[in-house]
């Protein structure tokens, strides 16, 4: 359950055992065949921002802004009505973020559209892309989260807040910039190890020149927020990875997402990846190789290799068991989740995210978030995540009413040493779900 979601919600842990741990895993692989709660759907669907294509997203501002100049505002009025509109997708896509987190059957889409997300990672909180980092988790990470790699790679290479984060949209015939090629290379598909060259980054961006936004987002095929121009596109043949691409426009583009998606290194880049944050910080490379040779057989199957993942016998080795140290974000969304149905006040956690250091949608650079103990395990960690656990027992993201120990013991399971178990029983029973949520087994997964 620690693996597959951010962690158990009341009751959950009995469910499981109920139904079994293979029905439940092979259910989890497949969430289109899992409805969503009518109450969760009702409080999405009040989420309006959420659904809206990039274009819609303008068209939006644009009607805003013709009401503000109907009411004659100066300049400051105008950026006043962008900037609080701005923070409505923002509010929006983070209450729809611990909206699922919190209440969706689909645990392990939502681990998935985390780990996409940060994988594929946008700066949400800068520029354009306050408009267009919410319909980028929509719209290209979550429909292909446990899908097949080649379209989610397209769908995150079309999108119009991957165009500006990397600057592919400044990217044109004459004077190219190579910064989407290097990270699509680096990061997204091959790796750092991945065998390709200057040259290829070179070609790949050449390649790419002519992708980027629409001049105007009032004709129906501009809605999506993508634009090939044919006049800003370097011409000729491009040799990229050892293959000869022949000049043909936008399809140069797939042909070369194509290489990517279907290349050993990606395959191996991926499945690194995925071990990584499922067993084990450095994961045995056995099993990288294995997830390698079902993501090449099923062409890029992310339900296959995740399948297999499962099913390896280092997924369930005792020395895994809650060896991974939680994220901030995976930290406060297992807190979240013990709690359960007392959460009714999301407005704290973008704060507390702040505050750990893993503001969500707020990661600069764009090798997103590290998921290993290295890279968050700190005096200062331990020190911020303790200082919170006496908040969070106390109800900060409930009514006010303090969490019953007794009841968040329930929930958690079996998972404590004795010795932390010592800890807990021997305080004051108004210290016992602030010692829960503070024990070193609450920080591992």
């Amino acid at each position: 359950i620690n693996r597959l979601s951010f962690g158990p919600t009341p009751g959950q842990v009995e469910q499981i055992k109920n139904i079994g741990v293979e029905t439940y895993i092979q259910s989890q692989l497949k969430p289109n065949s899992i409805s969503y709660p009518k109450a969760l759907i009702q409080k999405l669907e009040y989420l309006d921002t959420l659904p809206l294509k990039p274009g819609e997203i303008i068209t939006e501002l644009q009607n805003l802004q013709q009401i503000g100049k109907d009411l004659k505002l100066d300049q400051r009025g105008f950026n006043r009505i962008k900037r609080r509109f701005e923070q409505n997708i923002f509010l929006q896509a983070s209450r729809g973020r611990f909206l699922r987190t919190l209440e969706s059957p689909r645990h392990l889409e939502e681990v998935m559209v985390d780990f996409w997300y940060n994988h594929f990672n946008v700066f949400g909180r800068q520029g354009l892309n306050r408009l267009y980092f919410s319909s980028y988790e929509q719209l290209a990470i979550r429909p292909h989260a446990l899908g097949k790699f080649r379209e989610l790679l397209g769908a995150t290479t079309h999108h119009p807040a991957m165009l500006i984060y990397l600057d592919n949209w400044r990217s044109h015939r004459g004077k190219i910039n190579e910064n989407y090629a290097r990270e699509l290379l680096e990061l997204h598909t091959l790796g750092v190890d991945g065998g390709y060259s200057q040259d290829d980054i070179i070609a790949l961006a050449k390649i790419f020149t002519g992708w980027g936004l629409p001049p105007n987002v009032k004709r129906a095929e501009d809605l999506d927020g993508f634009y090939f121009d044919e006049k800003r596109h370097e011409p000729g043949d491009k040799l990229f990875l050892g293959q000869t691409i022949k000049e043909n426009g936008i399809a140069e583009g797939e042909i070369a997402l194509d290489i990517l998606a279907n290349h050993p290194a990606t395959a191996k880049h991926i499945s690194y990846k995925l071990a990584q944050t499922f067993v084990l910080d450095q994961p045995p490379e056995s099993l990288v190789q294995n997830l390698a040779q079902i993501f090449l057989e099923s062409e890029g199957d992310i339900s296959e290799v995740l399948k297999t993942l499962f099913n390896s016998s280092e997924f369930w080795q005792v020395e895994t068991h809650n060896s991974k140290f939680k994220n901030p974000y995976r930290f406060v969304a297992s807190a979240m989740r013990a709690i359960g149905n007392e959460v009714d006040n999301f407005r704290p956690i973008n704060g507390i995210l702040d505050q750990l250091g893993m503001p969500l949608y707020g990661c600069v650079t764009p090798d997103g978030y590290k998921n290993t103990k290295e890279a968050w395990l700190s005096s200062d960690t331990m020190i911020r995540r303790s200082s919170l656990a006496v908040p969070l027992s106390g109800g900060l993201l409930g009514r006010g009413k303090p969490i019953s120990a007794e009841k968040l013991m329930a929930t958690l399971g079996n998972n404590f040493s004795t010795q932390t178990l010592a800890v807990i029983e021997n305080s004051s029973p108004e210290l016992r779900a602030a010692l829960i949520f503070g024990s070193p087994e609450f920080m591992r997964y």
